[in-house]
């Protein structure tokens, strides 16, 4: 199979069309002895098949903020869209999935047995033109591994596989919360190539979680910095650097620059 020729379904026009919209959000918690604030008063906007990185302290609300577009964290003031819907109705229509740092794979089941269960859990349902769970593992590049069991397959094995499952209901939106924060810097170099290699033949909008500043340069398009206490915008940077990239692009002073302004201000926040 040519993995060139997979496609998910996008909309025709995806110049201008927004997939997921935050307008003036804050999320607060109750932990019991008070409220917490871990957003306040968050805006932006991210394009239908961008790839938008972020960045901020520890305890910035990063996490919070991709969980509130996946209907996993509820808001209590502002307005979050994804593809003009609630994130609860883009949700049941399974416009977007999720892929945590741990690749959570089911140990009894193989690799394709993986990447199979959403669309079990989901009366086995898919999207017009959407991808096979075999043609998915060739995409991540694992063709032959179909029927390896997870203790036989490497971290960044498994991570692909969890991109794979997260592929398989052909998702317009990826949200990725520190998918790679567990492994070497070898293996994440690796995998950071071959993410923008799938996001440019998937066309999925992807929203990427990272502590790392030349990840976050390396793959997004756009980086979204949050200030911590209360998590807020410091600034929604564009990352003028060329597709594709290569890992030796990051030793140019073009990259350098970026990186250098990233980590300014992060210094700051």
């Amino acid at each position: 199979m040519d993995v060139s020729s997979i496609t998910m379904t996008q909309p025709e026009d995806t110049a201008t069309e927004v997939a997921v919209s935050f307008k003036n959000v804050a999320v607060r918690f109750d932990t019991g002895s008070g409220i917490i604030t871990a957003l306040e008063d968050v805006s932006l906007d991210i394009p239908v098949g961008g790839f938008v990185t972020m960045l901020g302290p520890s305890g910035c609300g990063k996490s919070t903020l991709l969980r509130t577009a996946a209907d996993l964290t509820p808001f209590a003031e502002g307005n979050v869209t994804v593809f003009g819907k609630t994130p609860a109705e883009a949700r049941r229509n399974r416009d977007l999935s999720f892929v945590f740092q741990d690749a959570t794979l089911l140990a009894w089941r193989s690799a394709l047995e993986n990447v199979r269960l959403p669309l079990e859990v989901g009366g086995g349902k898919t999207q017009p033109g959407s991808a096979s769970p075999e043609e998915l593992l060739e995409l991540v590049g694992l063709k032959g591994r179909e029927n390896a069991m997870p203790h036989e397959l490497s971290g960044g094995m498994r991570q692909r596989v969890a991109i794979a499952r997260a592929l398989v209901t052909a998702p317009r939106l990826l949200l990725m919360d520190e998918p790679f924060g567990a492994l070497d810097e070898i293996t994440r170099d690796g995998l950071n190539v071959e993410l923008l290699r799938i996001w440019k033949e998937t066309g999925t909008t992807i929203i990427f979680v990272t502590h790392s500043i030349p990840e976050s340069a390396f793959l997004g398009q756009k980086v979204l910095i949050l200030e911590a206490n209360p998590g807020r915008v410091r600034e929604y940077f564009d990352v003028n650097l060329p597709y594709p990239r290569i890992l030796k692009d990051r030793d140019k002073p073009a990259f350098i620059e970026v990186t250098a302004h990233l980590r300014a201000q992060l210094e700051t926040c």
